[in-house]
């Protein structure tokens, strides 16, 4: 073999050494057995609509400008929504708030900052967060809760209804008024 092959040969091997070396100290490391795989696994949409209906009759929906939902628990986080609450009555609720969360395995949703309600026979509601429990159909009003209707203000830490707000449940320093001034906001 000539010199000038034995150079080539020389060179191959050198570089097909490195490349061995390199992919052997650049394979990275093997997950730990308590890290979930699926972690931080996200889908992003802006604009969407999320909504459940029960016997053909819609529930309720939401619409989000940003919303991330987890890929393996199909959990939402939503930002700057807007969503309405069906009622059997044909009345509804219609929410805006700055963010939100949905649980998928249990179909309940919080939403929280500037929370304003307002039902389409006039009823006003406002609070620090409104949670939707879907097991027991009950939107409830948590934290400095506020509710106008025609002449009666109501207000407390916590106003319950499962009527669309027909009806209500003040809980905590509750407050009734009728007559006067019951602006909620």
């Amino acid at each position: 073999m000539d010199k000038k092959r034995k150079l080539w040969l020389g060179a191959g091997l050198a570089v097909f050494i490195a490349a061995i070396v390199w992919a052997v100290v650049t394979v990275p490391d093997a997950p730990s057995p308590d890290a979930d795989p699926n972690s931080g696994q996200f889908m992003s949409y802006d604009g969407n609509v999320l909504s459940e209906e029960k016997n053909g009759r819609k529930i309720w929906d939401l619409t989000a400008e940003h919303i991330d939902v987890d890929v393996k628990t199909r959990d939402a986080k939503l930002e700057k929504l807007k969503g309405h609450f069906y009622a059997e009555d044909g009345r509804v609720v219609e929410v805006t708030a700055d963010k939100g969360t949905y649980e998928d395995k249990t179909k309940n949703i919080v939403i929280a900052g500037n929370v304003d309600v307002k039902n389409s026979d006039g009823a006003r509601l406002t609070s620090d967060e409104l949670r939707w429990e879907a097991a027991k159909q009950l939107l409830a009003a948590v934290g400095s809760a506020k509710v106008t209707k025609e002449d009666m203000l109501a207000t407390g830490e916590r106003i319950e209804s499962s009527d669309g707000f027909n009806k209500v449940k003040v809980i905590g320093k509750a407050h009734l008024a009728k007559g006067g001034n019951t602006n909620a906001k």
